[in-house]
């Protein structure tokens, strides 16, 4: 699928595209192209010279393919963006950008929130965009505002993790479904960290390469600065992770105990009345107690004693609450 923006008046407008002549006839800033076929590669390469990525090349992770220079002058970058949906997890995928002929190419193989937001944005605030590079610069800034909206979302889980561990008492059901919680965050934040981590070094890129104008250079100094301050909110998020995991496995580590320790006590109550009635079987032929008057009331008497004092010692002692 071919998306093409055109810059007019300003704002960033798309040109429905369905023939190679429609592509042909339009002078574009950006071509998206989500999960191309081989018909629409092919217009790409004969329209402009440009060869799009595979797939398996999008997704290679070293440095010398995610970021260099053609020798005809074009521009080849690999980007992470973080995807993240309420039906299901959190993922990164890996959007492929080149920057030729005084246009963005962006390839990628399915549709990202950041770029619908992008075109959102780009239609309605005219004057934000005035080439191909304030697209992809807009995209880095905006992928660090969606990454900033998801930490919070973050906190809030967070907060309603940590009164349910400070509460009182935590059943193990209640400790289950914190941990749940607490390892999706955990999960969450470290996606967060690494895609601003991509990011960070993709701009840098840029700002080394002197690709960008005055104005460009310093909108790329300041999504270096936001994406350094959300570096401290996903340091924070991963110490207070840690935090609360400690103290729902120590919560946990109570209930085992308790559990542990009343079967002890249980073991140790029933042992005196269990050793009297064998003392009792192993010397005596006869039950001598039924030959005297309260012989057999005063044996049960001591066996419910055995098993009663036990419990009154630990009951005293705090181990029983």
């Amino acid at each position: 699928m071919i998306n093409v923006f055109v810059l007019q008046n300003g704002r960033l407008n798309q040109v429905n595209i369905e023939t190679r002549a429609d592509l042909a006839n339009t002078t574009p800033v950006w071509v998206d192209l989500r999960d191309p076929n081989e018909e629409e590669r092919s217009w790409v390469k004969s329209i402009y010279g440009v060869t799009l990525p595979d797939e398996d090349e999008v997704k290679d992770i070293e440095a010398s393919a995610r970021y260099y220079e053609e020798d005809n002058g074009d521009l080849h970058l690999r980007t992470d963006f973080l995807i993240e949906e309420d039906d299901g997890p959190s993922r990164i995928t890996t959007v492929a950008f080149i920057l030729a002929k005084n246009i963005l190419f962006s390839v990628h193989s399915e549709d990202l929130p950041i770029f619908r937001l992008v075109r959102m944005r780009a239609r309605s605030r005219p004057g934000s965009i005035s080439d191909y590079r304030d697209v992809l610069l807009d995209l880095y800034a905006t992928d660090a505002e969606y990454s900033a909206d998801i930490l919070e979302g973050v906190y809030l889980t967070l907060e309603e993790v940590s009164r349910r561990v400070l509460q009182e008492a935590l059943s193990d059901e209640d400790a289950a479904l914190v941990l749940n919680s607490i390892a999706h965050e955990e999960d969450l934040n470290g996606r967060i960290r690494r895609n601003m981590m991509d990011t960070r070094r993709a701009v840098s890129f840029l700002m080394r390469g002197r690709l960008l104008s005055s104005e460009q250079f310093e909108e790329a100094r300041q999504i270096m600065r936001d994406i350094e301050s959300l570096d401290g909110h996903t340091a924070f998020l991963f110490d207070k992770i840690n935090f609360l995991m400690d103290a729902t496995v120590g919560f946990i580590n109570i209930n085992q105990n308790k559990i542990i320790k009343i079967f002890s006590v249980a073991s140790v109550a029933f042992l005196p009345p269990t050793l009297i009635a064998s003392i009792y079987g192993m010397n005596f032929k006869v039950l001598p107690e039924l030959d005297w008057t309260f012989g057999y009331p005063m044996s049960i008497l001591l066996m419910l004693a055995s098993a009663i004092t036990p419990f009154l010692y630990f009951r005293r002692r705090g181990w029983l609450k």
